[in-house]
């Protein structure tokens, strides 16, 4: 049976996402494999995850996600009380490409699937393939037997967002505007869509983002709701800074 809403939003159930500075149960990671960008044969990378793995370990559960091929050595870098699950995978960038959790008033759980195409698709996207990031979300959901939502026309990745619990959210005219993203979608119906799914009331829009060759300026390089009504943000006041326009 699949466990894919049509008829409804999370909106409309009473289902929302939690806020940034929530209590966490558990962090997901996905095992890095790719050569092409992680410098000699992803040795080093993998190292760092498995040591940023344990120190999370330390406060919550963690569950590794990883491809087929590489789950033996993924398994044999982590101690035993750190998840490790076979899914295959494009690359590593979790927040962006697993499901976003939502919760309800009653402790149910549920999840948006967003449509993701490497931060551009054909337009200016990172990579190609994709399609194994995009269809992690749904895959995961069905691991774990949870029921999703998914956007038919909303191409949004985990970064490219940030909520504070209560009714707000953070997000970038960069990104979601631009034209390898929604071409599609104007501003107002992209308001919607987020108040739809993420269950909110409030759309907070910063113009640019500091990295439009990557993901297209993403809210989660350059804020982050730490608390309601407080958000923290990237700064410098050295004009030489490569980053002290956009800040």
């Amino acid at each position: 049976m699949s466990l894919l809403i049509t008829d409804s939003t999370p909106k409309r159930n009473g289902f929302y996402m939690p806020a940034e500075f929530a209590p966490v149960q558990k962090v997901w990671m996905i095992w890095p494999y790719r050569t092409d960008n992680w410098r000699q044969q992803a040795i080093p990378v993998q190292a760092a995850y498995a040591a940023v793995a344990i120190v999370i370990r330390q406060f919550c559960e963690v569950s590794v996600l990883v491809n087929a091929d590489t789950l033996q050595s993924c398994r044999d870098q982590l101690p035993d009380d750190i998840e490790v699950i076979a899914m295959p995978s494009n690359d590593a960038w979790v927040r962006d490409i697993v499901p976003t959790f939502l919760i309800d008033n009653y402790g149910a759980l549920r999840a948006c699937d967003w449509i993701f195409n490497a931060w551009g698709g054909d337009y200016d996207g990172l990579y190609s393939p994709w399609d194994d990031d995009g269809k992690l979300a749904e895959r995961l959901c069905e691991q774990l037997g949870i029921q999703r939502y998914r956007t038919d026309d909303l191409v949004m990745e985990g970064g490219a967002f940030h909520v504070d619990g209560e009714g707000t959210v953070l997000t970038t005219r960069m990104c979601l505007l631009s034209p390898g993203h929604n071409p599609h979608l104007n501003e107002p119906q992209i308001e919607d869509k987020l108040k739809d799914y993420l269950n909110v009331e409030k759309v907070l829009w910063l113009d640019d983002g500091i990295d439009p060759d990557e993901t297209t300026g993403h809210i989660d390089d350059l804020a982050c709701f730490a608390r309601p009504g407080k958000v923290v943000c990237l700064f410098t006041d050295d004009p030489t800074h490569p980053f002290y326009a956009a800040t």
